[in-house]
């Protein structure tokens, strides 16, 4: 764990329990992609159906809890550094290694065409921007951007205060239903419209969160349990729907506000088990994991391709369980590896503009420790 600076990541006093709460997101997105990538590349899913039960139930709540993580730190930002600084920020941290990573993954698809399951041509580099469904995962930091941008823009020059955001949200929500019972598409404009009142719903919920002795209530017994069973619940109900209509995105795109509700239910149970993993320092590297969570947003569905041509056409794997409890963990360990190679290289600008100044300053020191160490430890045998 130390090569992905853990040591940097846990005393870090950011609030421990964002890092669990991105790091449950990404891993089950992870495994989301994992299991789709291999669906496309002809493995018999089939001969076990708790795979598909497994990404169907946990779907309803993973992009929008991102969104959620994002608005509660929207106002702290602003007030800290302004609209200006917070847009530029948003720029070298979200839309540059969109930007970077949609780009080289276009390309690759393109040259490997023969070997991947994927589409894609010249026109899916514009689609990064216009229409980035289409280009896979690179939607949610499109997404991202332009929702946190539009979002502080009408907080700040328009004056919009939280009760009018949740309204425009709902607005916007209601909005999209209407434009998909149309079957028409608006292209990046989708998710915006989507995801508005999500990341408003982490700017209400903000102020609470982040105070010390009122967020200590989600870490209590009394919540998780009652938020537990109604997430079983609810949970079930929507896997039901999804499964029984042949498409897992029926109850999101059919049953609108009912998904609402699914992902409002699944984001609060995500944030209580974080907050409780985070009093007790539970698994610890699933912190470590959501620190990563952008670099392995990034590049996991390049690493999820490598293991799984890997397996398949060098190895032999055809199995479809075990190919999925080496993909799935292999691709996250593979994304942590390659960010924090780039780092050590100096390449870091690859994942963001922003220098990541006190990350390498820990690795600087670490490393000045190292030598430092095995040069007493030398002395010491010499001496002997």
């Amino acid at each position: 764990m130390k090569f992905f600076n853990s040591g940097y990541i846990l005393s870090n006093k950011r609030h421990g329990w964002i890092d669990y709460d991105r790091g449950i997101s990404i891993i089950l997105v992870t495994y989301r992609h994992c299991f789709e990538s291999l669906e496309r590349s002809g493995v018999n899913l089939n001969q076990y159906p708790f795979l598909e039960y497994i990404n169907v139930y946990l779907s309803g709540f993973r992009m929008p809890l991102f969104f959620i993580a994002s608005g509660i730190f929207v106002s702290r930002s602003l007030q800290k550094r302004g609209l200006p600084a917070y847009i530029n920020n948003r720029v070298k941290t979200i839309l540059y290694p969109l930007l970077v990573w949609g780009v080289i993954q276009i390309s690759l698809q393109i040259f490997f065409s023969a070997y991947t399951n994927s589409e894609m041509n010249a026109k899916s580099f514009l689609y990064l921007i216009i229409d980035p469904r289409r280009t896979g995962q690179f939607w949610y930091l499109n997404a991202l951007f332009c929702v946190g941008v539009l979002y502080s823009f009408c907080k700040i020059k328009l004056h919009l205060k939280l009760g009018h955001q949740l309204i425009l949200g709902s607005i916007l929500y209601v909005i999209l239903n209407i434009v998909r019972s149309h079957h028409i598409n608006l292209g990046f404009a989708m998710d915006i419209l989507q995801y508005y009142v999500f990341f408003a719903l982490g700017d209400a919920v903000s102020q609470f969160m982040m105070n010390t002795e009122k967020a200590k209530y989600f870490s209590s017994w009394k919540l998780f349990i009652p938020l537990f069973i109604v997430f079983l619940i609810v949970q079930y109900f929507f896997t039901k729907l999804n499964l029984q209509n042949g498409d897992t995105y029926f109850v999101e795109h059919d049953m609108p506000y009912f998904f609402l509700l699914v992902a409002v239910i699944g984001c609060a149970f995500s944030i209580c088990i974080s907050f409780t993993m985070s009093k007790f320092n539970i698994w610890p590297f699933i912190r470590v994991v959501g620190y990563h969570s952008v670099h392995i947003y990034c590049v996991q569905i390049i690493a999820i391709s490598i293991v799984r041509l890997f397996l398949v056409k060098v190895a032999g794997v055809s199995d479809a369980l075990l190919l999925t409890l080496i993909v799935w963990p292999a691709a996250i360990f593979i994304c942590m590896v390659v960010y924090n190679t780039c780092l050590r290289l100096n390449m870091w600008w690859l994942f963001s503009l922003k220098y990541p100044e006190e990350e390498l300053n820990y690795i600087a020191q670490n490393k000045k420790s190292v030598i430092q160490s095995k040069s007493i430890l030398k002395n010491q045998t010499n001496i002997k």
